[in-house]
């Protein structure tokens, strides 16, 4: 139920964090990954570092220079795509950047990039995977990466005025909801991961500075760790959520909940 040998997925934003750990899930159950970014060196490094999962079989992982903010190249970069791979089964957006500055002296362009790359850009895509390749073959699982600053405000005490991603976010999980319910006709499963604080290598100083405010708060009282994401990416990659859609999945031990 778990098996992705076969499947070729698409992950944005793969070259480190939580893409490259996703990338790491599926490798591990057999998928295909394509793995984009904008920086060919920091893919170069992510596909060195996955290569022994893919048991060293270098046609597993491909790697593919993109800038989704360039939002005129994506269809073009989607048909040049399936002409290499074939067709993608799986496609994850997670690409996505963030803006810290109070409301009140939020900078419009600063808005406007968080809402251009972490919704816009993941419209568009997920337009062009879906006429090009998923509607045609009436099959495919996309997985948005969404976030538990979607869900709600962020706590006072820890001093992140991140009011652009939170919307986003927000946003990305009606967007999820609104494609699930218009493209299940055609057997495409559309679900988001809303994850919590995981650790990285960007987070780690991020994370070591807020612990002591968030942990006890946190049922689980940990961070995730660099697997605890890629479970429930196999999950909504696979046979086994074949009837699960529309769905927003916290993986933030606990803390939505508390």
């Amino acid at each position: 139920m778990f098996d992705l040998t076969g499947k070729t997925a698409l992950i944005t934003g793969a070259s480190r964090g939580l893409g490259q750990q996703i990338a790491a899930g599926f490798l591990k159950q057999g998928a295909r990954v394509v793995i984009t970014a904008r920086k060919a060196a920091e893919l170069a490094e992510a596909k060195a570092e996955l290569l022994p999962l893919a048991g060293n079989d270098s046609s597993r992982i491909i790697s593919w220079v993109s800038d989704l903010q360039d939002l005129d190249s994506i269809p073009g970069m989607v048909e040049q795509l399936l002409a290499e791979v074939g067709r993608i089964d799986i496609l994850v957006n997670n690409a996505g950047t963030s803006w810290g500055a109070p409301m009140e002296e939020h900078p419009l362009d600063g808005w406007n990039k968080v809402m251009t790359l972490n919704i816009t850009a993941p419209f568009v895509l997920t337009r062009e995977i879906g006429r090009q390749c998923m509607i045609p073959n009436r099959y495919g699982k996309i997985i948005n990466i969404a976030s538990i600053g979607g869900l709600a405000g962020n706590r006072p005490e820890l001093d992140m005025n991140t009011i652009s991603y939170n919307t986003s976010k927000a946003a990305m999980i009606n967007f999820t909801k609104a494609l699930a319910s218009e493209w299940g006709k055609y057997d495409i499963n559309v679900n988001a991961l809303c994850p919590g604080f995981f650790h990285s290598k960007l987070s780690a100083k991020l994370l070591e500075s807020i612990a002591d405010k968030v942990l006890p708060s946190v049922p689980l009282k940990r961070f995730g760790s660099e697997t605890d994401l890629q479970g429930p990416a196999v999950f909504l990659a696979a046979d086994a959520s074949r009837h699960v859609t529309g769905t927003a999945l916290a993986v933030d031990g606990g803390v939505t909940c508390a």
